[in-house]
């Protein structure tokens, strides 16, 4: 078990990326928004910088069955094991909940560059205090 408070998080995103690639399970002790602690058993299939610049790993969860968000600055500790995954990720959706499809490299860059960098809503001119 690695305590995330003991090493940089550099090493934690290490070790999660390589859990990642490996497709093997890791086992989170996770501080959720209520100070409540759980210990959760996840298959991470992407991690992500939010808008706000928070590092998010997108996992299904072996308790739940679906799939959640962890913040990695709330993980406390964690274990990489050689499990292999069992559960299937949700498809990537749109807002309007259809299917995102993916077919070349400069589609999922686009895509990418596109949720990151362009504004959550368009701001218009009578909207002058968001502008300045």
């Amino acid at each position: 078990m690695r305590h995330t408070n003991r090493q940089t998080t550099h090493r934690t995103l290490t070790d999660l990326y390589r859990a990642l690639d490996r497709r093997t399970a890791v086992t989170l002790t996770y501080r959720d928004t209520d100070g409540e602690i759980t210990v959760r058993t996840v298959e991470p299939y992407d991690i992500r910088t939010t808008k706000s610049g928070r590092i998010e790993i997108r996992a299904m969860c072996r308790l739940r069955g679906d799939a959640r968000r962890f913040y990695l600055h709330r993980i406390i500790s964690y274990t990489c094991h050689r499990i292999a995954f069992a559960l299937e990720p949700a498809e990537a959706t749109t807002p309007a909940g259809r299917v995102i499809i993916v077919r070349t490299p400069a589609q999922l860059i686009a895509r990418e560059l596109g949720r990151d960098y362009l504004p959550a809503h368009c701001i218009n001119q009578t909207q002058a205090s968001l502008a300045a």
